[in-house]
């Protein structure tokens, strides 16, 4: 078995690593850097850049520069985090024939799983260059709160990659391996992961080698992103004031102010203040306007002060379902860039009444949880004994008048089996449909459909008197089967849940295809042009 690497595929900067020996190691990118920003740039030339590249040719190409992309994949384009995304992208969005969101880049478009391909390709290229030989095999994270669908999506950008995924592990959980790698102490940890675009909140329970996760909750649409927006909007509107122009609508300005609001902010976390300036901003017929502003580290406090507190919530629910108080946690951890922000910070010792833990890197420990996972996958790990992850979503299935009827409950340690009872609701009927469902909501429309499948030849009987027990089934991949059995016959109808993506596999057969050729294509200029300069 050849090298395999852990992947943290981030909202706004992705991580590498390996496990070498006993330990993980971070992996840097081709530029010897940590961290690679998860952003795609298509140049004029018809070119194809990625991280640093991408983001320094940002300013002069924003439409075709693609960032955020991690919160489009694997949703509709119809759906209300869709919707608040397309309101701030430089780039535009399109719908798809089934429903699924496209980015816009000139005259093709093209799907999120691709743009994540090419990073997740980048990140291979990565990997092989600092191991010698091709790399293959990959445990990638995602946030707790993704669904079924983002889940495969991000698999289908792995498959599309030309990685094989051994295992999808869920990014607060990976932390925590971070940290508990080699404790000795055994005890309760909170995670608190508010990366780019996602915030997490996990508890784990360490327990001689045991990791156990008691319970995860989160927010798929809450991170650094909504917080470089409200700097954004302070500066817009500050200009307005001062100059009474609306830079908005200028794209090349507004990506400056963008990238300006996002320095600033990362300053704001090791300064009190910071000077924002950006000479010739507007270039006028009469005059060219210079724009200086100081923005104040209370005035960034100020302006996303709800945004801190909207985590709390979700932190209590988290607790309260697992019957544990804040003082029940023996260590708290902090992950993701946003959390470098001093007031989440005092906000999470507040709640917690403890500091948080600073033993793990807030941008690398998802990622070398993930190497630690592949090392617990091939055996090479000694130290760690168990991982008992849980299910971040409710499953069960749809019922009459709309209802929905949960068998497997949210934060239910996986794997596991569950059957419950049912029986029919109308006067010798013949066949049930069995409509499989994920989500937390009351109604069944409310919830996302994963499957249907219907079981025939039930004995004609009243209404209520036959019995069909139905199982579902998840083992510790995530694997979700569920059955339906007729009591009186013995006739039984079963699947296995395959989460679509919103792409065919004839469709990731061919992005794959394409994908190759394309490499295939770069190496063979680069070996021409190496041999021209000799």
């Amino acid at each position: 078995m050849g090298p395999v690497i852990g992947i943290d595929l981030g909202t706004t900067y992705s991580c590498l690593a390996h496990l070498s020996g006993d330990q993980p190691r971070v992996i840097p990118n081709l530029e010897g850097s940590s961290t690679t920003p998860s952003v795609i740039g298509f140049t004029s030339a018809g070119e194809t850049v990625i991280g640093e590249t991408a983001l320094r040719q940002a300013l002069t190409n924003p439409e075709k520069t693609l960032f955020s992309v991690k919160r489009l994949i694997g949703r509709k384009f119809l759906s209300e985090e869709v919707r608040k995304a397309a309101a701030r992208l430089p780039y535009k969005l399109a719908e798809a024939p089934n429903g699924d969101v496209l980015i816009e880049v000139g005259r093709e478009r093209i799907t999120p799983q691709e743009v994540s391909a090419m990073i997740l390709g980048y990140l291979k290229t990565c990997a092989e260059s600092y191991f010698g030989e091709d790399v293959h095999d990959a445990v990638i994270t995602v946030p707790a709160h993704f669904g079924d669908h983002q889940r495969q999506a991000t698999r289908d950008a792995a498959v599309i990659a030309g990685l094989n995924v051994l295992r999808v592990i869920n990014e607060p959980t990976a932390a925590g391996l971070a940290f508990g790698l080699g404790q000795k102490k055994n005890g309760k940890v909170a995670v608190f992961d508010l990366g780019g675009g996602t915030f997490d909140i996990s508890l784990l329970e360490i327990h001689d080698g045991i990791f156990h996760v008691l319970a995860t909750n989160g927010d798929s649409y809450l991170g650094g992103n909504d917080f470089d927006q409200r700097v954004v909007d302070w500066l817009l509107d500050e200009f307005k004031k001062d100059h009474a122009v609306d830079l908005s609508s200028d794209k090349f300005a507004l990506q400056r102010v963008r990238e300006a609001a996002e320095r600033a902010k990362r300053e704001l976390s090791f300064t009190s203040e910071t000077e924002i300036n950006l000479p010739f901003i507007l270039a006028l017929p009469q005059e060219s306007i210079h724009f200086r502003k100081t923005i104040t580290r209370a005035i960034l406090e100020s302006l996303t002060v709800d945004l801190v507190q909207k985590p709390l919530p979700l932190i209590e629910r988290t607790l309260e379902e697992v019957r544990l108080k804040p003082e029940a946690i023996d260590d708290v951890i902090l992950v993701g860039g946003q959390t470098r922000m001093p007031l989440i910070r005092r906000r999470v010792s507040e709640f917690f009444h403890k500091r948080p833990n600073d033993k793990v890197h807030p941008d690398e420990s998802v990622a070398l949880g993930a190497a630690i996972q592949s090392g617990m996958l091939s055996g090479e790990l000694n130290d760690i004994v168990l991982l008992l992850d849980v299910t971040s979503l409710a499953l069960g299935i749809e019922t009459e008048f709309d209802g929905y009827e949960r068998i497997i409950d949210k934060n239910t340690t996986i794997p596991v089996r569950k059957t419950r009872p049912f029986t029919t609701v109308d006067t010798n009927q013949r066949q049930v449909l069995v409509h499989v469902l994920q989500g937390d909501a009351p109604r069944a429309s409310e919830n996302v459909s994963l499957a249907k499948f219907e079981l025939v030849g039930i004995l004609p009987a009243p209404a209520g008197v036959p019995q069909i027990d139905v199982t579902f089934e998840i083992d510790a991949n995530g694997q979700v089967k569920v059955a339906a059995r007729d009591t009186a016959t013995g006739k039984e109808q079963m699947i296995a849940v395959q989460p679509s993506s919103g792409l065919s596999k004839q469709q990731v057969n061919t992005l794959v295809k394409k994908q190759k050729e394309q490499k295939d294509k770069k190496a063979k200029d680069a070996a021409h042009e190496k041999k021209r300069l000799l």
